[in-house]
């Protein structure tokens, strides 16, 4: 990579590569829902699950649970309805999603895009998004 394609990159304005922009991108509350269900298709096919279960597996498990802020599933896919409504990248849906901010301020701090993009989201609706996502996690 050129010194100037490391320059051209930079997340804080969503500078990040067509193929990470094209990416699918899974929150760590999505990460743990998909490791939970394998680790049960995995239970069920042996009589020793453990045998079946690598430590890397068991690791990013333990990481993407510890580290999710959403658990119950239906919780889960309202967190990404309500994200998608904003017309967010994912790359940015998921940082949301992962560190929750608390404040339009956090918000802006975290995933700086989402004031310079094009789209331009006002303080007001981030805020709502913000509110609507609390709302989840309060209720969960």
């Amino acid at each position: 990579m050129s010194r100037q394609e490391e320059e051209e990159e930079n997340a804080a304005e969503l500078k990040i590569g067509d193929e990470f922009l094209k990416a699918k991108c899974l929150m760590n509350c999505e990460v743990s829902l998909i490791l939970e269900h394998k680790y049960e298709q995995l239970q069920q096919m042996s009589e020793d699950p453990m045998n079946q279960v690598s430590q890397v597996f068991e690791k990013s498990q333990q990481y993407v649970k510890r580290f999710s802020r959403y658990k119950n599933p239906d919780a889960v896919r309202q967190v990404r309805e309500i994200l998608s409504r904003y017309q967010l990248a994912e790359f940015e849906l998921c940082v949301l999603g992962n560190l929750c901010p608390e404040t339009v301020e956090e918000a802006i701090a975290m995933v700086p895009s989402i004031k310079n993009r094009s789209r331009q989201l006002d303080d007001e609706a981030i805020e709502k998004m913000l509110n609507d996502l609390s709302l989840i996690k309060k209720f969960e």
